[in-house]
């Protein structure tokens, strides 16, 4: 089975000037297909592919019908669509690539180890350890992103109240199900889990869901090599 990543060149004449385009707001079809680091799904009979984070692609189930928010990134030699779980997710990620020296590839990779919110708490408290765990980002790059973003990401949520309830609350068993939804046994996917907290009681707050998700994905790959 092939499939196309977008398929329209007529696209091109409505690209903006840095190569991003609104013209694909959002995607809603059959899921076809859910990788590690992209989903195909179909729409008009067409096969879409989207590349995507790991925690936005354990949202889909192949066969089902999924939505995802995208955003259209218009190259000389390739439009690529990108996908996300909601519109905030994806305007972080437009917003993100108007730094120097950060694109597509770099602004997916920084939402795949931060939340939305996470990425704004470590730019409002020029958190750069935070930005440096980003695979590409050293200590000068998390400078940049600091100093050129200032307040453009917005505040993030306040931390009292409500927030911080949620925040304590142990988001674990989502981690699995998200391991569940890209193909892997349950088992399997709980002691992937457990190997990465390394049998720590302690509660996985919502802004650590993608990194345990990720270290989950690196331990499951290990072992299946």
């Amino acid at each position: 089975m092939s499939f196309v990543h977008v398929f329209a060149p007529v696209w091109h004449s409505v690209a903006v000037d840095d190569g991003r385009s609104a013209v694909i707001a959002s995607v809603h079809g059959t899921v076809l297909a859910v990788r590690l680091d992209s989903a195909v799904v179909e729409v008009g009979g067409v096969g879409l592919l989207l590349q995507a984070t790991p925690a936005t692609l354990a949202g889909l189930r192949v066969g089902q019908p999924g939505r995802v928010f995208t955003s259209l990134v218009v190259r000389e030699n390739a439009l690529t669509l990108f996908g996300f779980a909601d519109d905030d997710e994806r305007d972080v990620f437009e917003t993100l690539q108007t730094v120097s020296g950060v694109g597509p590839r770099l602004a997916l990779a920084m939402l795949a180890v931060h939340t939305p919110d996470g990425l704004r708490r470590a730019v409002a408290h020029e958190d750069l350890a935070a930005l440096m765990r980003v695979p590409g980002i050293g200590r000068k790059g998390a400078q940049r992103i600091v100093l050129e973003l200032g307040e453009r990401l917005g505040a993030p949520a306040p931390a009292g109240g409500g927030a911080a309830a949620v925040s304590s609350a142990d988001h674990r068993e989502q981690v699995v199900e998200a391991l569940v939804g890209l193909g892997w046994p349950l088992r399997a996917a709980q002691d992937a889990v457990a190997s990465v907290l390394d049998g720590s009681p302690a509660p996985v707050g919502a802004d650590e869901v993608p990194g345990v998700l990720r270290a989950a994905l690196r331990s499951l790959g290990s072992a299946r090599a």
